[in-house]
């Protein structure tokens, strides 16, 4: 890892991996969403290089001014989340140090396995306030500071908690996505200085939003990364959180903070501050997808094609081929996802009966109809049984067992498959 007095350095040594990351971004983006999404995009951090913590400790009859930072989302694919860190601020001498818990490395020689498989590692490093802004100035990202309202006893013990915590021997953590991220490490400490007072009062309220609502909206921006997201995720990304779990993303833990008592019954945040503007496109706001214009492409696309197989079967089986060979790596992709990795909110995935593995066995006989050749026995059967799965998908999502939120897909793959049966019928 390059020095911690050089995180603009640092950047470049990313940019210089960025090709081979970007590359297993988007086959874990397109399986998941995950993350994860996205993220994640995808993760959803600020990358930076090896530091060293503070080797002095804060004198202990000194009373820290303590500070979340919440950064808010950039342009490259892992900064779509924002971010935040911790900073303490010690009255007598001014110094600032910025807690982040966004370390990694991407140049690690087992870096791209891990990513692969859900077993990244992240550091919390210790770095002066001012030099961790360094990235963000560069990049035009907002950073705002909201200092809190802690007795001197919840002060002191935080500050000592997390400069014990950045000791390299303390410092890594398994990154999880959406359980144990950037956010929720700042917002458990934060927690742990309350007695648990941030917890009891967020766990029990709810915006309705979703760790996959959530996932697609800070993704939208990059559209390659909003489908890896929404196709790649399963049913388990679809539970109502409580602001608790939605925290997982900075600016939500931000707005829970104002909205937070601190143990003596005051506003837990006491004031904030604006570090640096937000110069780039702002954070994307809420936008519930509508199914209603997905449904009408697909029954129109739909009919198009049963209408095509009687009139055209070679040139309809020319449109069916990209489409089946786009769902057969979707499905490998997604049960990669959920046989082969750690990736657990991918897991039994819904779209798999819309992206079905059993396309690839409709290559053959879509090949001979493109020939001018009859396409089989069993071609008829495996097109049907491709269709029944995707009616199988709408059923599957009225079913009040944690359902997945992917009506809008269905709505577009199930006329294209029930069109594509209509047209081959008579091959």
């Amino acid at each position: 890892m390059a020095r911690p007095d050089d995180r603009l350095s640092a950047l470049n040594s990313i940019r210089r991996a960025l090709p081979s990351l970007f590359a297993v971004a988007a086959l874990w983006l397109c399986a998941m969403v995950a993350s994860a999404a996205p993220p994640e995009q995808a993760t959803p951090q600020d990358a930076s290089t090896q530091s060293e913590p503070p080797t002095v400790a804060m004198a202990s009859a000194v009373v820290p001014r303590i500070g979340m930072a919440t950064m808010q989302p950039g342009e490259i694919f892992w900064e779509r989340f924002g971010h935040d860190s911790i900073v303490v601020l010690d009255p007598d001498t001014g110094a600032a140090t910025s807690y982040n818990f966004g370390f990694f490395d991407p140049e690690a020689p087992d870096f791209i396995a891990r990513f692969m498989r859900n077993d990244m590692r992240y550091r919390l490093a210790a770095l002066p306030f001012e030099q961790d802004l360094a990235l963000y100035r560069e990049e035009g990202r907002g950073v705002s500071i909201q200092w809190l309202d802690l007795d001197d006893d919840q002060a002191r013990t935080l500050a000592a908690a997390l400069a014990e915590n950045a000791k390299p021997e303390n410092a890594y953590y398994r990154y999880q996505y959406f359980d144990d991220n950037c956010a929720t490490r700042v917002r458990d400490a934060i927690d742990r200085a309350l007695g648990g007072a941030l917890r009891r009062q967020i766990e029990g309220r709810s915006h309705g939003s979703t760790f996959r609502s959530e996932a697609v909206r800070l993704a939208s921006p990059a559209p390659w990364m909003w489908l890896g997201f929404d196709i790649g995720l399963g049913p388990s990304a679809d539970r109502p959180l409580p602001v608790w779990s939605e925290s997982y993303v900075p600016m939500r833990l931000a707005a829970a903070l104002r909205e937070t008592k601190n143990t003596q019954g005051r506003p837990l945040v006491l004031s904030e501050q604006e570090i640096l503007p937000h110069r780039i496109a702002p954070e994307p706001v809420d936008a519930p997808i509508d199914w209603v214009p997905w449904a009408l492409s697909g029954v129109v696309v739909g009919l198009g094609l049963a209408w095509l197989g009687r009139r055209r079967p070679r040139l309809l089986a020319a449109i069916a081929l990209p489409l089946w060979t786009l769902c057969g790596i979707l499905s490998a992709l997604m049960l990669f996802i959920w046989f082969g990795t750690q990736h657990t909110y991918g897991w039994a995935n819904q779209n798999l009966l819309l992206f079905n593995p059993l396309c690839w066995l409709l290559w053959l006989g879509g090949w001979r109809v493109l020939r001018g050749r009859d396409a089989g026995p069993w071609f008829g059967r495996i097109l049907a049984a491709v269709a029944a799965c995707a009616v199988l998908a709408l059923f599957a999502h009225w079913l009040p067992m944690q359902p997945q939120r992917n009506v809008h897909w269905i709505s577009l793959i199930l006329p294209l498959h029930l069109g594509l049966l209509a047209g081959f019928r008579k091959r």
